[in-house]
């Protein structure tokens, strides 16, 4: 409005406003540990959530995504519950029986402009603090990363029964965190683990060096490639688009998931050239590509996570579902099966993702 002269120009300090968040780089283990010290770090969860910043300044209440658009109307039992002035970076998410739950739980109460009592009872949100920035009215961003955890935690004992402090994770080298990040005690409820220099200052953007982020290795299924599809931009002339599928009891192939990218450029020209050979129909921009138990092509897949789904015929959905490998040696029948992923699936339900077993 202002810039086509119809309101007045932005105040950068206003109450209410959205301040750039700090990202984390993705730690290369091979490289990286050589060079980091434990002791400059601390390490706490990196919770499957959404990232926001919850804002309450001079009477102005806003709840911001990490891009800085406003969602405090999907989110009125959150604002409601917080009663702290200042600024909190933290994780969107729903808050069960006093702890985090799953990231399923909270895709409930996403992407809606507005939401009900029945759902924000079903599924109570809440933000787990992670940052500092501002305090009555005081820019905390220039403080060490120590200084504003401390002042965070006073903060949360009276900031509202819908925050929550991210608890630090006690380690003593990066052998026993990486115990924890393989097997984590919280759960499905954690994607991984995130390392910050305990001098570091919150600046906006990706900066190298003062926090990193240590992602949960994947899981991994073997899936048989039923459908492929162009795909868009630069690869609009190739079949790059594909959906797999696993098998069921009666030996015919479900589809769980679909995915568009985990492979190099000269992988992706041998699988278009697999499409295109092995085609046995067509349904508008779809090809549907030979796949029986005696030949077929089986794509390792890795994703995130699963979720039960009514709007798959599998009964499962995927998170994050990428190629990992081409398994040009694995003959179709030995892919995996709809039990399989379903038997996967109860154990990051049963377990609260915790699939391995834990030590006796």
């Amino acid at each position: 409005a202002w810039l086509e002269g119809r309101g007045e120009r932005p105040n950068g300090d206003a109450p209410g406003r959205f301040r750039p968040v700090m990202l984390a780089v993705a730690l290369d283990e091979a490289v990286d540990f050589d060079k980091l010290d434990p002791a400059d770090y601390v390490a706490e969860w990196k919770w499957d959530g959404i990232r926001v910043q919850a804002v309450r300044e001079d009477g102005v209440q806003r709840l911001y995504s990490r891009t800085g658009d406003e969602i405090s109307g999907a989110f009125p039992d959150v604002m409601e519950g917080l009663t702290f002035e200042g600024s909190v970076d933290g994780e969107l998410v729903v808050w069960r029986e006093g702890a985090v739950a799953p990231f399923g739980d909270l895709q409930q109460r996403l992407n809606r402009k507005t939401v009900d009592a029945k759902a924000m009872a079903s599924h109570p949100a809440a933000i787990v603090a992670y940052d500092l920035l501002a305090e009555d009215g005081e820019d905390l961003r220039g403080l060490p990363l120590l200084e504003r955890r401390a002042r965070l935690e006073a903060l949360v004992e009276r900031g509202g029964d819908r925050l929550h402090l991210s608890p630090i994770v006690p380690y003593a080298d990066w052998e026993e965190l990486a115990v924890l990040r393989a097997d984590p005690p919280v759960g499905a409820a954690a994607e991984g683990l995130m390392l910050k220099r305990k001098d570091s200052v919150y600046v906006a953007g990706r900066p190298k060096g003062p926090w990193f982020k240590w992602k949960r290795d994947p899981h991994v299924i073997d899936a048989v490639l039923m459908y492929a599809q162009r795909g868009h931009g630069k690869r609009s002339s190739f079949y790059s688009d594909y959906t797999f599928g696993v098998w069921t009891e009666e030996g015919v192939l479900s589809p769980v998931g679909k995915s568009y990218f985990g492979f190099t450029d000269e992988e992706l020209k041998q699988l278009d050239k697999f499409v295109r050979d092995h085609t046995i129909d067509r349904f508008g921009p779809v090809r549907s590509v030979k796949a029986t138990r005696d030949f077929g092509l089986v794509l390792e897949i890795a994703f995130e996570g699963l979720q039960r789904s009514t709007r798959h015929k599998s009964g499962v959905a995927m998170r994050f579902p990428r190629v990992s490998r081409i398994r040009w040696d694995k003959p179709a029948r030995e892919a995996n099966t709809l039990n399989d992923v379903m038997d996967l699936l109860d154990a990051i339900e049963t377990g609260g993702g915790r699939v391995a077993k834990p030590k006796s």
